[in-house]
């Protein structure tokens, strides 16, 4: 039988904590890195946001604009750029909660807001009949046409 020494025992204990140690650091700079991700790719989402948030203002003061996007039908007034502006605000709010950066609390208030929008202005009208949700994408409109008018049609 082999006999282990006070010097080996120490040896054996060193080697595990490095290698614990090592796993530790392993575990810690992939959560580290996979947070980075979603702070990069969040930073970037909030900038092509804002280049939409520009463009808003920039409709909104001027409509007319709104013909080098769109042909603009005979029945769509200063009303549809400004519902516009309001959903594409709706669909930030939404992608950050998809993405977890809006806390529980954070995303209450925004679908509050949201429903109120649907239930008291006429962002619905617009939705449906004038088919602006088919500037959005797919799981925004999914989440309108499914979770906020079902949920606002009695007013």
């Amino acid at each position: 039988m082999v006999e282990f020494g006070f010097a080996d025992l120490l040896s054996i204990v060193q080697t595990s904590a490095i290698v614990v140690t090592l796993g530790l650091t392993f575990y810690f700079s992939k959560r580290q890195i996979q947070s980075l991700s979603i702070d990069v790719e969040t930073r970037v989402l909030n900038d092509l946001d804002e280049k939409l948030h520009r463009m808003g203002e920039v409709l909104i003061e001027r409509p007319q604009m709104l013909k080098v996007i769109y042909n603009i039908p005979a029945n769509w007034n200063e009303d549809v750029v400004f519902s516009y502006y309001i959903l594409f605000m709706c669909a930030h709010a939404f992608h950050m909660r998809e993405r977890k950066v809006l806390s529980d609390n954070e995303w209450a208030g925004w679908l509050q807001w949201i429903k109120n929008t649907f239930r008291h202005g006429t962002i619905t009208q617009d939705w449906k009949d004038r088919e602006i949700g088919s500037w959005f994408d797919p799981s925004f409109r999914n989440f309108i046409d499914n979770e906020i008018i079902p949920s606002v049609r009695g007013k």
